[in-house]
């Protein structure tokens, strides 16, 4: 017998658009990652930078130069290029820049590469956030950026680590840990910019520590068992002043992502099989997220619910989702069950023999890149929730060496491609 508490009806597609908020204001509105183009209120004919930064919104130098720029508020065109691990790299893209390395940015018609170099060529012609990148100050604390991340490396990306190097790897990250802690205590204040502690918004200083340490306190949950932020309240403190932030949210990307696109980045990112780092992973992976990890920001005064964000989203990539789903066209009817429990918040059953492909489409939602992180983690936890209706079945493993399967070109527009 049906369960009474399960909907057996599935909104049609007409009624979820109406449900749908419109698309966000890319060009002035808040940081996205969705925009070509950012103004902050000037003219277009005035922009004088052009930032070329990954489809994916995910690459830890270009949200340094991303962050840099919307912080500071200059004007950018936006042309998104395909990481390697992802597909093939654009042609236009290797004539422009050979190595094909990202970021790269065109200043006044001057092409510059490397992000640290283009954090100061910006910072000579629109001024500096905060101390600027040459100051003593700043030059210690970027040192001190480089220690935080060979020891995150040297535990994360080590395969093999007995228990006792496990210990002695986490021994270090943690004295490094606790350097980044004392630096943020001995400003008196909410940042590691010397020259703004307390200020409304974090300097370059910040900037340079954040996309890294977002990865950490991920990747070391998912595959350590390792509660960054509880185990380093100075860390979480500064991690959730700058989820106060609608600038930093707008880049942010959440543990599910990370988790995933961080080893073919790396080399390889492995688990050391405790505990904790299952329970973890096991969260991540169902689209539970974690609690203890993830955003401090509540989105309750939030003008479009994150449901409502998770669904205009869908619907705007929903023909290419139905063809690239194992399922093909046999995926309607379940993909509409979830958005629609999602949407209703009440079970909607999907037709026999979806779980799969439900789960298909839960482990490759990409944060920014499709939606802000609150929205993904509702959007998961519906796929999920509408899967086990019908049960246990799983996709294939998400590749661990490539993500190939988040090759973008599908859901370019064909002027994209040839640009």
């Amino acid at each position: 017998m049906a369960d009474p508490a399960v909907s057996q009806q599935a909104l049609s597609w007409s009624a979820l658009a109406a449900l749908a908020p419109p698309a966000a204001e890319r060009i002035e509105g808040p940081a996205n990652a969705q925009a070509t183009l950012r103004l902050f209120g000037q003219l277009e004919e005035s922009v004088r930078v052009t930032l070329f930064r990954d489809h994916h919104a995910w690459c830890p130098y270009c949200q340094k130069v991303w962050l840099w720029l919307e912080f500071r508020r200059i004007p950018y065109r936006i042309r998104k290029v395909t990481m390697r691990c992802y597909g093939p790299k654009e042609h236009w893209f290797t004539e422009l820049v050979p190595s094909g390395m990202l970021p790269a940015l065109e200043l006044d018609g001057r092409l510059i590469t490397e992000s640290d170099r283009i954090l100061e060529s910006l910072e000579r012609s629109f001024g500096p956030v905060g101390a600027p990148m040459a100051d003593h100050r700043v030059r210690r604390l970027r040192d001190l950026e480089r220690l935080l991340f060979r020891a995150w490396c040297i535990w994360l990306c080590t395969p093999g680590l007995g228990e006792g190097q496990e210990r002695q790897a986490r021994i270090q990250f943690q004295g490094v840990a606790k350097q980044m802690e004392q630096a943020l205590a001995s400003g008196g204040g909410r940042w590691l910019d010397p020259d703004a502690p307390d200020g409304p918004t974090p300097g370059t200083a910040d900037l340079v520590f954040i996309p890294y340490v977002e990865r950490m306190n991920a990747s070391l949950a998912y595959f350590k068992g390792f509660a960054l932020r509880q185990d380093h309240p100075g860390i979480d403190h500064w991690l959730t002043a700058l989820e106060q932030l609608e600038t930093y949210r707008g880049t942010q990307s959440d543990v599910h992502t990370h988790a995933h696109d961080l080893p073919p980045q790396m080399g390889g990112c492995w688990a050391d099989g405790s505990q904790d780092q299952q329970r973890m992973a096991h969260a991540v992976d169902c689209g539970a997220g974690l609690d203890e990890l993830e955003s401090r920001w509540s989105s309750s005064g939030a003008t479009v619910s994150p449901r409502g964000r998770a669904l205009e989203r869908v619907l705007r990539h929903r023909s290419t989702l139905l063809a690239r789903s194992p399922l093909g066209d046999r995926f309607d009817q379940p993909l509409r069950a979830a958005l629609s429990a999602m949407v209703l918040e009440q079970p909607v059953e999907p037709e026999s023999g979806s779980a799969a492909a439900l789960r298909y489409l839960r482990d490759r939602i990409s944060v920014p890149r499709d939606m802000p992180l609150e929205s993904a983690r509702v959007l998961r936890q519906s796929l999920e929730s509408t899967a086990a209706l019908d049960g246990d079945q799983h996709a294939d493993a998400l590749p661990f060496e490539h993500r190939f399967d988040q090759d973008p070109r599908p859901f370019l527009d064909p002027s994209q491609l040839m640009r």
